[in-house]
């Protein structure tokens, strides 16, 4: 019998210095895919109010990290999500909304963005409770182990984000401003700013998924 051991944890490492190049290539100039994923969410055919969504990320000095992989999951215009976990039958999914998207902040500015549609309400499969409309963001980088979820908020839509049963569990409630979008009107286009912050005072409420 060959006598047991003991196992031991690995290694971890972070998503290391190269996160653009092999996740999101083409934005570090190299073309391998051949179907490259995008931040722009929408096409010509889907529903909904267009919005881009904005911001910059920064870490516990109040620097800004310019190498930061920023992923989106949402609901549609509908408030459904196009996958089959969804059940809301009671709404219709939107075949031109791809509900996801993938981008990088900017090497010089830090800025990412994306273009999409602003979700609907969701009701939460805990209790059935109606969701506020929210983007689901998740983060990965250099130097964190683990990828960082957390949700984004609209700041028009205080009644029903005092409502939301996920933001009602962040405290101290000053807390939860950390997860609110700053909406702005720029020459007829909508724009929701959400700056990221890692840590530090101003640090962004991440959920333990």
């Amino acid at each position: 019998m060959i006598p047991s051991r003991p196992y031991k944890e690995s290694s971890s490492q972070t998503a290391g210095p190269y996160v653009h190049i092999g996740l999101i290539p083409h934005q570090a100039g190299f073309d391998i895919f051949k179907k490259n994923f995008s931040h722009v969410l929408v096409g010509p055919d889907t529903v909904g109010e267009r919005i881009r969504i904005e911001g910059r990320i920064f870490d516990g000095l109040g620097a800004l990290a310019r190498d930061v992989l920023v992923e989106i999951w949402q609901a549609n215009a509908a408030g459904r999500y196009n996958h089959p976990a969804d059940r809301q039958d009671d709404k219709a999914i939107d075949p031109a909304f791809r509900g996801w998207g993938r981008t990088g902040t900017n090497f010089e500015t830090g800025l990412y963005t994306f273009e999409t549609v602003k979700p609907g309400p969701v009701i939460g499969r805990r209790g059935h409770r109606p969701m506020a409309p929210h983007v689901n963001v998740w983060l990965a980088a250099r130097g964190i182990n683990i990828g960082l979820s957390t949700r984004l908020y609209f700041s028009d839509e205080a009644e029903a984000n005092a409502q939301d049963p996920v933001l009602n569990i962040v405290e101290p409630r000053e807390r939860r401003e950390t997860l609110i979008a700053r909406r702005e009107e720029r020459e007829r286009e909508i724009v929701y700013v959400f700056d990221i912050h890692l840590q530090g005072e101003r640090e962004t409420v991440f959920f333990d998924l």
